[in-house]
């Protein structure tokens, strides 16, 4: 099957695929996107099983797109198709985002990750192990879920306002397990993270990310609080129940409509697959992109590099963790079809990123669905990511 590739159209610092307005405010003009036809095929699949309502899914280069396309519907009851403009809770997805943030302090000289949480948030000076060893926690050890740091609670996530709102729950309260002996997904970890943004910094997370990544890069819908705007284009979320799709909500502090919750460094982003892949681009691309340099080509390696030994990690099978980051040791499974090297994150509703630094590409996957058994191993993810290899091998 042949396959037409469009160069990508990038004025800076613009999203893909689109020509923005100009600074007289000129209408933004969306440019024809090339699709790959056994994705499409796969995700149409998913639908009609039903796994899922819709899907937009993406394949980019480091300077083009090689595949967008929304199959489906954004919400079932209207019968609204998916748009390859549709808005996403990417969950955890966010938390590469937040390392990189982390890292682009690093680079600057304002903080090392080897540094000791407790320099930025005192409150974490004096955490223990339950039989009283000192947790001496570092910035690498919340970075790749080694912390053993304590969860909030769901109701002090419910009535935080701020990230500072959070730090007092679980610094009250012993470690889990003695740092770097063991990986334990940590939401607390990558919080912190983020509120050390904002002391370091001096500024909100959100502002933090806005100015620094998202405005830059061109990331014009990704956001913690979606607008009035906006809010129509959010895929409706939805779970299975008795074999049938019936909408479901997002999480109370992830929701748009709770007006004045914390910004989540660990899961609260909202985003397009455009935006998000402009991200990956500037990662495939050594930390710049159209110009501009984010990272340091050495810190991108090591965002992407096992920073856990052989600590056995993440939620499928072969792999290693980097800065915020899975990183794919021995492809196997829902991997098998990604190098060696390939790195990326997915979300509680099935959101999944992957970047093969070998291929030079990176897979996006959108969709809106509560209840994955393990969304980093669903067949959606699975079928998505081979039907795109197998097209570009």
């Amino acid at each position: 099957m042949a396959i037409t590739l469009r160069p990508l159209i990038r004025p800076l610092p613009l999203l893909i695929g689109i020509v923005l307005a100009t600074a007289c405010g000129a209408a933004a003009v969306r440019a024809p996107a090339p699709e790959i036809a056994s994705i499409n095929d796969a995700i149409r699949a998913a639908v009609i099983k039903p796994e899922i309502a819709g899907a937009v899914t993406m394949v980019v280069e480091p300077d083009r797109v090689l595949h967008l396309s929304a199959v489906g519907q954004a919400d079932i009851a209207s019968a609204k198709p998916m748009t390859t403009d549709a808005l996403f809770w990417i969950a955890s997805m966010t938390k590469p985002i937040t390392g990189a943030a982390v890292l682009m302090l690093q680079d600057e000289g304002k903080l090392s990750v080897d540094d000791p949480v407790a320099k930025y948030v005192p409150e974490l000076a004096n955490v223990k192990t339950t039989d009283g060893t000192p947790g001496n926690l570092t910035l690498r050890q919340l970075m790749t879920h080694t912390s053993g740091l304590a969860e909030s609670t769901q109701e002090e996530r419910n009535a935080a306002k701020a990230l500072k709102d959070l730090v007092p729950g679980f610094a009250g309260r012993p470690l889990q397990f003695k740092p770097g002996t063991k990986w334990q997904y940590c939401q607390s970890g990558i919080n912190t993270l983020g509120r050390i943004v904002e002391i370091v910094s001096g500024q909100s997370f959100p502002d933090f990310l806005q100015q620094r990544l998202f405005t830059p890069l061109g990331m014009i819908d990704t956001t913690f609080y979606p607008s009035a705007a906006q809010i129509p284009r959010i895929a409706t979320t939805y779970k299975l129940d008795k074999g049938m799709l019936v909408a479901a909500k997002v999480p109370f502090d992830f929701d748009p409509a709770n007006v004045g919750h914390y910004p989540a460094p660990n899961g609260g982003l909202y985003a397009t697959a455009s935006d998000y892949a402009r991200f990956c681009q500037m990662l495939l691309n050594d930390g710049s992109l159209d110009g501009k340099r984010y990272l340091k080509p050495e810190t991108v390696t090591l965002m992407r590099t096992i920073s856990t030994g052989e600590l056995k990690t993440g939620f499928t099978d072969g792999n290693g963790w980097g800065l915020t980051a899975c990183v794919v040791r021995e492809p196997q499974g829902v991997s098998a079809a990604l190098s060696p090297g390939s790195f990326g994150h997915g979300g509680a509703y099935g959101t999944q990123v992957w970047i093969d630094p070998v291929t030079k590409r990176a897979y996006i996957l959108m969709v809106q669905r509560q209840g994955f058994p393990n969304a980093d191993g669903s067949d959606v993810r699975k079928s998505f990511q081979e039907a795109a290899i197998g097209a570009l091998k």
